[in-house]
């Protein structure tokens, strides 16, 4: 077991003796090192002095912490400037990065019997037990940054701030040990290793080394069998996953650990290259996790950094403008470049991003490319705010165009909405659901209680976000008629087939501003009141999406016919009503979804629900 006392100046001597490499020369053109000081200026504007941290407006993604507004002192962030200032070299950078670790490793919880050990708080202006609730991801987050200090710059530091960092380091481990996240966690199963295995290694301590050996095996192990990472085709985390393997392979010194990495760097890489879409330079969906549902220029520019500059999506000192860009060293394997740059023809992607067993449907993301546009489906997913289950790009004159579904709760996106789909190449039939066990705003965080809500407004948003002026969207009011939705060079056509909602009316709308465009399909609008989903008889809408070139489009109501699912009651358990839908298409196999129309737990909702695609079940894996 690790022991609570200071770490001994032998381990010291470790990361001093090794710390060289990076700071001898981390810049290996003059221009990469402007970039570098162009973004570390940007940050120097933040900078608060009396504070010693970075200061910004108030933003959070509306959970874990109680704060509404003002001005913040970020620790996360404020750490990442202290690396940065350190490897800028300069003598009055240094005494900024001094100034700042003291006063962050200062907010750190460092009492053992804490139920908040080893962690930090978001913000100054919050500590960690007015959080709601506390971050333990922050541990491994600021571990990390600490870990770039110690690694590069010990011995530059004081002896006390030396060991100040050790000692924080030591105990963010300790942290993440004790919490022991599972492989399911990509982003915090892979940085949690990150610090845990380093931090063994350079510290000597053998206990917390093999502890990251073992996880680092655990994950990879996991994500075989599965055959994704959990946080599946995440713009946001696949990056950070690539991001954190990248360090690893820089720093891990266990050579079984390293063949492992590269293993896992080729297969990130790999999950990215197979949905990029070059005629719009997106990442194609459908998305776990993400935070802005048109591609951001940094994940562009990762990218390009990665291909060693063959990759051009953007000016190299705008690529390159980063402050850690010149630390990670990505390497994207040079068999996947010509993704990046080629589309020849159409392509359809289905991946499996997690096989269950025999009696459990897997979770099958499908990306059909093509040279106008890209959609992609996911079989069984959700509506909470970071998800983008069903997505498509295209490109337009003006720059790319995003469509994606949404369900809201009030204007924020519900969580407690599921949704199935079939997807064949460019068409999807799917079925939005209420399960009664989940979050609102979040997926866990927030669980409605006694599967009620209160709401003045619940609707199902077709969204379109990015060049939409000039878009033209051809509605009429009633169900069953198709909605049309033209964009050169695209057209896309959504048809809503059926939408019982406890017997209440519902109607379509559509609206824009400045930035997006949709069509809605309002449940209910009105005074505030309350909705038991555990006591509903019926809550579904089926849609129909196809997204063709423009000259290919029929705006004919889709052939789409129900009947009720009998012969899957007794087996699956289910008491309430199921349907089947079935999809008729012109000189294409059928699609057909078989759902559950009463709201029902998440795990009963899955286990009712079924799909066809001709003869064949497309929720399973046949690989």
């Amino acid at each position: 077991m690790l022991g609570n006392g200071r770490i001994q100046w032998v381990g010291l001597c470790v990361i001093v003796g090794s710390a060289q490499a990076l700071a001898a020369n981390p810049f290996p053109t003059a221009a990469r090192r402007q970039a570098f000081l162009q973004a570390l200026a940007r940050q120097d504007q933040s900078y608060d002095a009396a504070a010693r941290m970075l200061q910004a407006s108030f933003s959070s993604p509306g959970y874990h912490t109680t704060l509404t507004g003002g001005t913040v002192h970020r620790t996360r962030e404020t750490l990442k400037y202290a690396v940065a200032l350190l490897d800028a070299g300069d003598p009055e950078r240094f005494q900024r990065a001094e100034q700042i670790l003291d006063r962050v490793i200062a907010l750190q919880d460092q009492e053992p019997n804490s139920p908040t050990y080893g962690i930090w708080s978001w913000f100054l202006e919050e500590p960690l037990d007015k959080m709601s609730p506390p971050d333990w991801n922050w541990a491994d987050f600021c571990g990390t940054q600490l870990l770039q200090v110690a690694i590069d710059h010990a011995n530059r530091l004081s002896p006390e701030l030396q060991q100040r960092v050790k000692d924080s380091i030591l105990h963010a481990a300790r942290s993440i040990q004790r919490r022991n996240v599972g492989p399911g966690y990509t982003n915090i199963a892979l940085m949690g290793t990150y610090v845990t295995l380093v931090a063994g290694e350079r510290l000597g301590v053998p206990a917390l080394r093999d502890y990251g050996k073992q996880r680092l095996r655990r994950f990879y192990d996991y994500t075989q069998q599965k055959g994704s990472f959990s946080e599946y085709n995440s713009p946001t985390y696949t990056l950070v996953a690539i991001e954190e393997i990248s360090r690893m392979r820089q720093h891990v010194r266990d050579l079984e650990s390293r063949e492992l990495l590269e293993e896992l760097n080729e297969f990130a890489w790999r999950h990215l290259a197979r949905r990029f879409h070059p005629p719009t330079k997106q990442w194609a969906g459908p998305h776990s996790r993400c935070y802005a549902t048109l591609l951001r220029p940094s994940a562009l520019a990762a990218i390009q950094q990665a291909s060693g500059d063959r990759l051009e999506f953007l000016p190299a000192a705008q690529a390159w403008e980063s402050l850690d860009a010149h630390r990670l060293r990505l390497h994207c394997p040079n068999d996947l470049l010509a993704n990046f740059t080629n589309l020849n023809g159409s392509r359809e992607e289905v991946e499996a991003f997690e096989k269950n067993a025999a009696g459990e449907h897997d979770i099958i993301g499908t990306t059909y490319l093509h040279p106008d546009f890209a959609l992609g489906s996911v079989n069984v997913g959700d509506f909470w705010n970071q998800r983008r289950p069903l997505l498509a790009y295209w490109q337009t004159p003006g720059g790319p165009v995003a469509l994606r579904l949404r369900c809201l709760h009030d204007d924020y996106d519900y969580a407690c909405a599921s949704l199935f789909t079939v997807q064949d190449k460019g068409d999807v039939l799917g079925a939005v659901l209420f399960a009664t066990d989940r979050g609102d705003t979040h997926i866990s965080l927030d669980r409605i209680r006694n599967a009620t809500i209160r709401a003045r407004d619940l609707r199902l948003r077709l969204e379109l976000e990015g060049a939409v002026r000039g878009h033209v969207i051809t509605t009429r009011s009633g169900l069953n008629e198709p909605i049309v939705l033209a964009l050169d060079p695209i057209e896309a056509t959504w048809c809503l087939h059926a939408a019982p909602f406890d017997g209440l009316p519902v109607r379509v709308e559509t609206g824009r501003d400045s930035e997006a465009a949709w069509v809605d399909l309002v449940l209910y609008s009105g005074p505030e009141r309350e909705f038991d989903f555990g006591k509903m008889k019926e809550a579904a809408v089926v849609f129909t999406l196809s997204v063709t070139p423009a000259a290919a489009l029929s705006a004919a109501v889709p052939s789409v016919h129900s009947h009720i699912a009998r012969e899957l009651e007794a087996s699956a358990g289910i008491v309430s009503p199921r349907q089947t839908w079935s999809w008729q298409r012109t000189n294409n196999e059928p699609l057909a979804l078989t759902i559950p129309l009463k709201p029902l737990p998440t795990r009963e909702q899955k286990k009712a629900t079924a799909a066809r695609a001709g003869n064949d079940n497309p929720w399973k894996a046949s690989y």
